[in-house]
């Protein structure tokens, strides 16, 4: 349980931004408050972690789509030096470089399509991909090859314009990233996860 008080102790500031913060945790989904007890920290259910990456993939495909080819091209570019980065952090073992990393990376096929409400929208979402990234710590260290060359292919893929390539290749490497357990089917061409049970 946490405490608003000891909270408000141990970050030496009153009570009101504590209260206000913590309000805030819970209308985001990080904590439930339990009144005049405190409250509790909340991890991300298997459900939620499909559904983020159900509205990235949305997002991210939705805004490759509609990019217009110049701005595909100098987005391509800076996210091939970006990938020099992540491989750079990768030697390192910096998995927090590569989380920052990759979550500007991923963002960046969100600015190509230029829609500010798309943007808004996947920036709600960082602090929650932001933490299942760090959970997968490990594994990211893991598949770091395989990562990298995804990231290179979807580049590749947002370079030539091939929209429902790219949304192919962020489906099966979001899935593989974040819940490699989860198996990705194949309907008439489509990629889906299949429904949580």
């Amino acid at each position: 349980m946490l405490g608003e008080s000891s909270l408000a102790a141990s970050l030496e500031m009153s009570r009101t931004p504590v209260r206000a913060a913590l309000a805030r945790l819970q209308d985001e989904g990080w904590i439930v408050i339990y009144p005049k007890r405190g409250a509790v920290v909340q991890g991300l259910s298997e459900r939620t972690i499909v559904d983020l990456d159900d509205a990235r993939l949305i997002l991210e495909s939705t805004a490759v789509g509609r990019a217009p080819q110049l701005l595909r091209e100098r987005l391509a570019d800076r996210l091939k030096e970006s990938v020099d980065a992540q491989r750079a952090a990768f030697r390192r073992g910096d998995v927090r470089e590569f989380v920052e990393l990759t979550m500007r990376f991923h963002r960046g096929f969100v600015e190509a399509g230029g829609n500010s409400v798309l943007l808004e929208l996947y920036d709600r979402l960082a602090d929650r991909q932001r933490f299942v990234l760090f959970d997968a710590g490990d594994r990211l260290l893991d598949r770091c090859a395989e990562i990298i060359q995804e990231h290179l292919a979807l580049t590749d893929l947002l370079r030539a314009g091939d929209a429902i390539g790219f949304s192919a290749a962020l489906r099966t490497h979001i899935s593989e990233v974040t819940n490699p357990a989860r198996p990705v089917h194949e309907f008439d061409g489509v990629t889906t996860f299949p429904p949580l049970t």
